[in-house]
């Protein structure tokens, strides 16, 4: 089944397709084998920021490692977050970052146009889209401001929330995806990425929370699946709230990525920091989001 497929298997059956970021390459080989362990359909991604700030060296390392672990039916590959402005506001030339990964055969891409104006993030977002669709993949677009990768401190979480700063707007929303025709669209409800900012991407990520009658009127907006970026440390009552209004992918990144950090950090050790992303992929999938045997779900739903 292709990705944009499962993805809205996934929403019409009431769970959610999880994508986990890969910053350092040896992560690839522990999700892998905890969303198969737990029978669960799962992405892995990269992002340009994984790359350019992190370990995971180039488009072509993430590609090679994911082949030499991938089980198929259970894990896809995914190009997350290349920026048309980056978080440190520069220009990106991001069309043959997106040529390049089709090559490689990235099963589905995201382009990131939040940080232009809303009719250049649909110029943006179109010239990405055809050339997803003419490769037969999906392709992922951001509306709003999902803040937290910027280079510099921000205000605290509890003022973000209360003025709504950045919130995707569901008129807007609505216009961008018939204008476009993304498959999925991330949008900016309350979640945040990393640890508020990339200034304190070692420290404790706050405890988001949503605004589900905001998700509730995206999804009417949009009839597409939504995507929450920054899925780590989101309160639990609002990620079961969310996946019943329409949030049908979440992307996990600082959960285990600090995992991986710590522990490579306490023993010095590949290995154990491997165990350590095992261990918590799978306490995530399993009890967490209560994923475990999701893909057996989908696949009756699909047959039937």
């Amino acid at each position: 089944m292709a990705a944009v497929d499962i993805v809205s298997q996934a929403q019409r059956v009431g769970v959610v397709i999880l994508a986990f970021n890969v910053p350092y390459l040896p992560m690839v080989k522990p999700v892998v084998e905890a969303v198969a362990d737990q029978n669960v359909v799962a992405m892995i991604a990269t992002a340009r920021l994984e790359w350019i700030k992190f370990e995971s060296r180039s488009l072509e390392a993430v590609a090679e490692e994911f082949n030499r672990w991938k089980k198929p039916g259970y894990v896809w590959l995914h190009l997350d977050h290349v920026p048309v402005i980056d978080e440190d506001n520069l220009a990106v030339d991001y069309m043959p970052l997106f040529k390049k990964a089709i090559t490689l055969g990235y099963q589905s891409v995201m382009v990131d146009g939040s940080r232009l104006q809303f009719t250049e993030n649909i110029e943006a977002t179109q010239r990405v889209v055809e050339l997803a669709h003419i490769a037969g993949i999906p392709c992922e677009a951001e509306l709003g401001a999902v803040l937290g990768h910027e280079s510099g401190p921000l205000p605290s979480y509890e003022e973000l929330f209360a003025t709504g700063r950045g919130f995707t707007d569901p008129q807007e929303a609505h216009q961008f995806v018939e204008t476009t025709g993304c498959d999925w669209l991330s949008v900016a409800v309350g979640n945040i990425h990393g640890a508020i900012s990339g200034a304190f991407k070692d420290q404790k990520k706050v405890e988001a929370r949503l605004n589900i009658e905001r998700v509730e009127q995206l999804a009417r907006a949009t009839g597409v699946p939504l995507v929450l970026h920054g899925g780590s440390g989101i309160k639990r009552e609002f990620i079961s709230s969310a996946i019943t209004q329409g949030v049908a992918k979440i992307n996990i990144g600082t959960e285990i990525r600090q995992a991986y950090e710590a522990a490579l950090r306490q023993t010095g050790s590949v290995e154990a920091a491997q165990q350590a992303v095992y261990e918590r992929t799978t306490w995530l999938l399993r009890d967490y989001y209560g994923l475990r045997g999701m893909k057996k779900v989908i696949d009756e739903f699909t047959r039937n």
